[in-house]
């Protein structure tokens, strides 16, 4: 059983260790904290293995009560992480842990958040690590799908929504057919990201086209309701919904047939989309808009035009 179909029973198994249920009331805390306040199942997983780890600490230093954490105990467990993780890994589990208390410490269960304030590791990224394309690969890639076939229309769909409205990936799997409709004699595409934030974008003209073979060829027209991006099987033709690895998978069968260097996967149009409406003059703001950042921080991340700039400079060191 998973992670995710434990939590979802009072099952002492969804419970990081029994140092977070001392009594029935901290055992139904903390059932509500990983239930109702962490929407996203990624997040959720993360944040139990995390609290797991730091339960599993405290039972090997001799630290059997809830009352008993400190804030150094907490320091000290971070301490200890940062000798075999990396920074950001830290950090998310130390949030994890600040967060728990804090609900902890709202329902009466404990007095206060030893995890407060504790200090995790300082972690600046100006520069994200996400492969990107450079505009003639993601054309090569679109280029060298075979769409002759219902899977290379669907496939080639796909890369063009996350690339021309830098969606995610989640987002984009998340669509429904009636999420592509028309508006102002224009496509539009409706995506709901993190949070459950719904965000629409215009489409990009060629984005329309692929979308639009890819919709008749699959005969789903009429099925509002039904996912937009689908497994497609060789006798019935479109099947059940697509999953991220799926889509993983189809993207390294198509960078490999196109005989692309660079290394791709899930988050590299988003990235490459950005960059490339960039490199064209286009605003920080307005890519900031269409990728649904709330901060122009994060967008930044995907801004790769210094990696031109960088080579140039690399090659004039003539020796």
């Amino acid at each position: 059983m998973t992670d995710n179909a434990l939590i979802l029973s009072p099952s002492p198994a969804v419970f990081p260790a029994k140092l977070f249920t001392p009594t029935p009331m901290a055992a139904k805390r903390v059932l509500e904290f990983f239930t109702a306040q962490i929407n996203n199942d990624h997040t959720r997983v993360a944040y139990l293995n995390a609290t797991r780890r730091f339960a599993e600490w405290c039972e090997r230093s001799g630290i059997h009560e809830l009352v008993d954490v400190e804030p150094f105990h907490v320091a000290a467990f971070v301490k200890e992480l940062q000798g075999g993780f990396s920074p950001p890994t830290v950090k998310q589990h130390l949030a994890a842990l600040r967060m728990l208390f804090d609900w902890l410490v709202t329902g009466h269960v404990i007095e206060m958040n030893p995890a407060h304030a504790v200090r995790g590791p300082k972690y600046v990224v100006k520069r994200g690590k996400t492969p990107v394309l450079a505009s003639d690969e993601a054309r090569q890639l679109l280029d060298s799908i075979d769409v002759t076939t219902l899977k290379g229309l669907r496939d080639r769909a796909l890369i063009g929504v996350m690339v021309y409205t830098f969606a995610r990936v989640s987002a984009v799997l998340g669509m429904k057919v009636k999420d592509y409709y028309t508006q102002g004699r224009r496509g539009w595409v409706r995506l709901y990201e993190k949070g459950g934030k719904e965000h629409e974008v215009p489409c990009h003209h060629t984005l329309e086209e692929y979308l639009d073979e890819y919709i008749v060829a699959a005969g789903i027209a009429g099925e509002p309701e039904g996912w937009l991006f689908r497994t497609t099987g060789r006798k019935t033709g479109v099947a059940g919904r697509m999953y991220q690895q799926d889509a993983y998978r189809m993207i390294q069968r198509q960078v490999l047939k196109a005989g692309l260097a660079t290394r791709a996967g899930n988050h590299t149009f988003r990235a490459t989309g950005i960059t490339a409406y960039l490199k064209n003059n286009g605003l920080l703001e307005h890519a900031q808009t269409i990728a649904n950042h709330s901060s122009p921080r994060t967008t930044k991340l995907y801004d790769r035009r210094s990696d031109e700039i960088s080579l140039d400079e690399v090659e004039k060191i003539s020796i």
